[in-house]
């Protein structure tokens, strides 16, 4: 089973090798679609946790005894095609092509199943036409 989560570390956690403590202690792989991680500050991941759900459910359990704020991403991206002027350049940072440019027309397509919500696109837009409805 997969969950994308949202994982917010406390300053005294941001040293915690967690993604190594979900795969050894609890057989859950983690992929990390986006992360904000310094020293001495508030830390952010975004992963897509893939294992059995009763691993999940205990993985889980154990970040929120260490204090790890966990939140189910529930959110898409939103693309407002009265502002997007199919420019193109969200293609680019798009790691699983869910943006594309159709060859015969130059518009902009977005197939909704590849999103991972990894949300590079978004700064990438010039024209602000790209957002997340989280």
């Amino acid at each position: 089973m997969k969950k994308r989560v949202t994982l917010t570390f406390p300053k005294r956690a941001i040293q915690m090798p967690v993604t190594y403590r979900l795969a050894k202690d609890f057989n859950v792989a983690a992929n990390i679609i986006r992360a904000q991680v310094a020293p001495n500050q508030i830390g952010k991941l975004v992963v897509e946790l893939l294992g059995d759900i009763d691993q999940l459910d205990a993985a889980i359990d154990w970040m929120r005894s260490q204090n790890i704020s966990v939140s189910h991403n529930l959110g898409e991206i939103v693309i407002d095609e009265d502002v997007c002027v199919d420019c193109g350049l969200c293609t680019g940072v798009c790691p699983t092509e869910a943006l594309s440019l159709k060859p015969e027309t130059y518009k902009l397509t977005f197939t909704r199943s590849r999103c991972i919500v990894c949300e590079q696109c978004i700064p990438t837009c010039p024209v602000q036409a790209i957002s997340t409805n989280l």
